[in-house]
């Protein structure tokens, strides 16, 4: 078993954390709330650190799940960073969603002092981690991936190397691009089905079974017919992750459509007060613009 510290206890991080003591690691966390690291502790058991430095002195691996770039830099760069604490040999294992640019500029930081470093952006919304049921999409080099892969186990369903440091956050790019096409035509298809008088709960069971199912058909469609949005990821993150996702796509030479549709969309969910809402409130959209309250 390892010596592990798991940095940012948010609805992703929490539970992948209390996975990883379940498994038998010895676990430090940091939150940058303190009082959410005590409840945690309180909890889960392990241990706490005041600072990510003092979370990850003397550890094998450094796991981050934190909100963005610039948090992501805050929690490993400077004098109270987790790199000032760890030595050479230690991995460091980023879950967090953000830049490819980021993560390069950061790995090659922590390669400077023989630390490894592998991103590894997760799939799978609370509940995937919740029930250690993620995909993760992995970057860095073989060696880093394949001494953590064992560690990462613990809250994976799936866990897939793609390439070098970055690839990871390339391929969870297109997972976003992915969801949210798929979100924009559910809440189109179901939506069309209340105006037909059909029983939408009905039409998305037997669309499932077909070829126009899907993860977000199958485990959404009932909550969006039911105006339920507490389920999961946040449409002010998946804003943040279509900017990164759009921005690349520029860097490419690549026009995103649709992508660049739907994420305008969402800019007027956030216009209806609909921020934290989950991101199959796209429905909600359809809503308001029939008069109906949302």
């Amino acid at each position: 078993m390892a010596k592990l510290a798991f940095l940012g206890l948010g609805v992703m991080g929490g539970p992948m954390a209390a996975h990883l003591l379940t498994a038998g690691h010895d676990v430090t966390v940091y939150n940058r709330t303190a009082a959410k690291a005590e409840a945690w502790v309180a909890t889960h058991g392990g241990a706490m650190a005041t600072t990510p430095r003092e979370a990850a002195e003397g550890c094998d691996f450094v796991m981050a799940c934190v909100g963005n770039d610039d948090d992501l830099r805050s929690v490993v760069t400077g004098a109270d960073g987790a790199l000032a604490g760890m030595t050479d040999g230690a991995i460091f294992v980023d879950h967090t969603t953000v830049s490819a640019t980021v993560t390069r500029e950061l790995a090659a930081q922590a390669a400077g002092q023989g630390v490894g470093w592998v991103d590894a952006p997760v799939s799978g919304g609370q509940a995937g981690a919740e029930n250690g049921q993620l995909a993760i999409m992995c970057g860095g080099d073989m060696a880093h991936f394949e001494a953590a892969e064992p560690v990462i186990a613990a809250y994976s369903k799936a866990t897939v190397h793609f390439g070098d440091v970055g690839a990871g956050q390339l391929t969870k790019m297109i997972n976003q691009v992915c969801i949210v096409g798929a979100v924009q035509s559910i809440s189109e298809g179901l939506y069309f089905a209340m105006k037909a008088g059909l029983d939408p709960k009905k039409v998305a069971d037997v669309v499932s079974q077909g070829a126009g199912g899907s993860w977000q058909l199958a485990n959404r469609a009932g909550t969006m017919v039911d105006n339920e949005f507490n389920h999961g990821f946040a449409v002010d993150w998946m804003r943040k992750d279509l900017d990164i996702a759009l921005n690349q796509a520029k860097e490419f030479g690549l026009s995103l459509p649709v992508t660049a549709l739907v994420d305008q969309f969402y800019a007027e969910v956030q216009q209806m007060g609909g921020g934290r809402w989950d991101t199959s409130s796209l429905i909600q959209r359809f809503r308001k613009m029939h008069g109906e309250k949302v």
